[in-house]
């Protein structure tokens, strides 16, 4: 490839990005570390501004580098969606970079790309998981599997499900400190939260018909579901979390659902979001439409 232009400056500023430093950088693009500095250096003379600030142990970027590196991946993505587009005569293929929760994607996500590969062989999967929220217009991502009601954006976003919430504990924490007949007995349980922003601080219930919250307590808060189901299965506490994530632990007996009879049966919406329109590569239409056709929950 040819890195003289301003695209190929580009992938080569996405590549630092992407491998942390420019030794690693120079490696994956077959290049010297000494290649990678010129180039670097030449896109920052061209702009009129620093990009990277470096050491000799780390790189970091300044509020331009990380504004370029934005529109360099934006740009880049769609360069490569023209490319396959033109070549793609009709058979979805190319790079999916796909993002989900770390506990939805290990249980749900992963087993339908092992189905959704099998049926597209000319499609790379690219997943990761992790709860951060990736940034899919500055290019980070294709398609993300996202938990909850969405703010407004230019994105897309197809419902592909929805989970139910179930308050639970392990049949040992039970033994130990006794089963809570009422929500206001959870006064008196360490009671198992999450701790990222969207989070609900306090725990919904129905009673009579009338719904109402409580506002619970506990030792330990967890930005994952899969960590929080961990705790209760290991008698840490009572959590209140996604069905999903407790499925197979209440199959086994590992985990015992509580005041079900409090329940309000609140729903939490499950969207795969994108980037729609006309220009929408084959490659996430077809696995979008895979996600409607398979996800069950």
């Amino acid at each position: 490839m040819d890195f003289n232009g301003r695209s190929g400056e580009m992938v080569v500023f996405a590549t630092v990005a992407e491998e942390g430093s420019l030794s690693a950088a120079a490696r994956a693009l077959g290049l010297t570390p000494s290649a990678v500095s010129r180039i670097i250096a030449r896109t920052e003379q061209r702009l009129g501004t620093r990009l990277l600030l470096r050491t000799t142990r780390a790189i970091t970027f300044t509020a331009e580098g990380e504004a370029y590196l934005r529109g360099a991946r934006r740009i880049l993505a769609d360069m490569a969606e023209v490319e396959e587009a033109i070549a793609d005569q009709g058979v979805p293929q190319g790079r999916l970079r796909v993002s989900a929760a770390l506990g939805h994607g290990r249980m749900t996500i992963v087993p339908m790309v092992a189905a959704f590969s099998a049926r597209y062989p000319n499609i790379t999967v690219d997943l990761s998981l992790g709860d951060e929220v990736v940034d899919i217009l500055g290019g980070q991502a294709d398609v993300a599997v996202r938990f909850g009601h969405l703010p407004d954006s230019p994105l897309t976003a197809r419902k592909i499900g929805e989970t139910g919430q179930v308050v639970v504990a392990s049949p040992d924490y039970l033994q130990r400190h006794g089963t809570p007949q009422r929500p206001e007995d959870l006064l008196q349980h360490n009671c198992l939260r999450f701790n990222f922003r969207r989070a609900e601080p306090n725990w919904p219930f129905t009673r009579d018909g009338q719904a109402f919250s409580l506002k619970v307590c506990g030792n330990i808060e967890c930005s994952s579901g899969e960590a929080l189901a961990q705790f209760a299965r290991v008698g840490a506490g009572i959590a209140r979390i996604g069905e999903f994530s407790v499925a197979e632990d209440l199959q086994r007996g590992d985990l015992v659902p509580l005041l079900q009879a409090f329940n309000p049966g609140d729903r939490e919406p499950i969207h795969a979001v994108f980037v729609g329109g006309s220009a929408m590569p084959a490659r996430v239409r077809v696995f979008v439409d895979f996600l409607l056709e398979h996800h069950r929950m």
